[in-house]
């Protein structure tokens, strides 16, 4: 961020991506308000309806003033079960504390840097599990991934998230709303690192990890950098874009695609 102190909030800021993202914005001076399922300033399960107006409510008492910036970095893996749970938490969930602070936002023409995946680009998702999310249809988003696989629970999670981001840049820009997104590549965290063990997903993992063209897997520092710097004034005229932060992935195996 610049040198002028800000109000940050964000989700999932106790592990991972999340706690190297507070970390930075702390270290340089910022304030930041962190919601989570524990250890947290705003104590709240995003899975659930009642859980994400607890987290709006929550913001909105601390920051009253409005906010500068907002991450909704909580998310859950594609190991987890049942599928239906990523599909609340990484999709419905941030969804509904963004769309929940827009108006904390405007007050102080803030910046939302969303967190997407580069699996989120990947062919092959299921297109009723998309269009349901389009839909706003939680209900039955929920029971359609339910009987499918951990792979489209979460990549179809983010890439729907980034889609309505992509939408509704425009319109949030005209309130002087700047919404942006990272898409991380694989990156060691306790998320990662639990899937990696996994029967279903560790091989996969390990493979994916083994290809990174820059030779050597993600540290939530990387990625902290990126979401630090588009929030920051540094970042002014970028809107509406998707950063790659995967060591070269996404250009090895969509060069054609951006």
């Amino acid at each position: 961020m610049g040198a002028d102190k800000v109000t940050v909030a964000m989700t999932g800021g106790a592990t991972g991506i999340g706690a190297a993202i507070r970390q930075q914005l702390l270290a340089a001076g910022h304030r930041v308000i962190v919601v989570d399922i524990r250890d947290a300033d705003v104590v709240a399960d995003l899975s659930t309806a009642a859980g994400r107006q607890q987290a709006i409510a929550g913001i909105q008492a601390l920051a009253p003033e409005g906010l500068d910036g907002f991450v909704p970095c909580a998310g859950l893996g594609p190991h987890v079960q049942p599928h239906s749970l990523v599909t609340r938490v990484n999709y419905f969930g941030a969804l509904a504390t963004i769309e929940g602070l827009r108006g904390l936002l405007a007050k102080r023409k803030g910046t939302v840097v969303l967190v997407s995946s580069n699996s989120a680009s990947m062919p092959g998702l299921d297109k009723r599990y998309l269009e349901l999310l389009k839909a706003g249809d939680e209900t039955a988003a929920c029971a359609h991934i339910d009987t499918l696989d951990g792979h489209n629970a979460y990549a179809g999670s983010k890439y729907a998230l980034t889609c309505w981001m992509r939408r509704n840049s425009a319109a949030w820009a005209a309130q002087g709303i700047r919404m942006n997104a990272v898409a991380p590549g694989i990156t060691k965290t306790p998320l990662t690192d639990t899937a990696t063990q996994s029967a279903d997903f560790g091989e996969a993992m390990k493979a994916f990890a083994a290809s990174v063209p820059v030779g050597r897997v993600g540290q939530p520092e990387d990625i902290a950098n990126a979401v630090c710097f588009l929030l920051s004034p540094q970042a002014a005229f970028i809107c509406g874009s998707v950063l790659f932060v995967d060591g070269g992935h996404d250009a090895m195996l969509r060069p054609d695609a951006f």
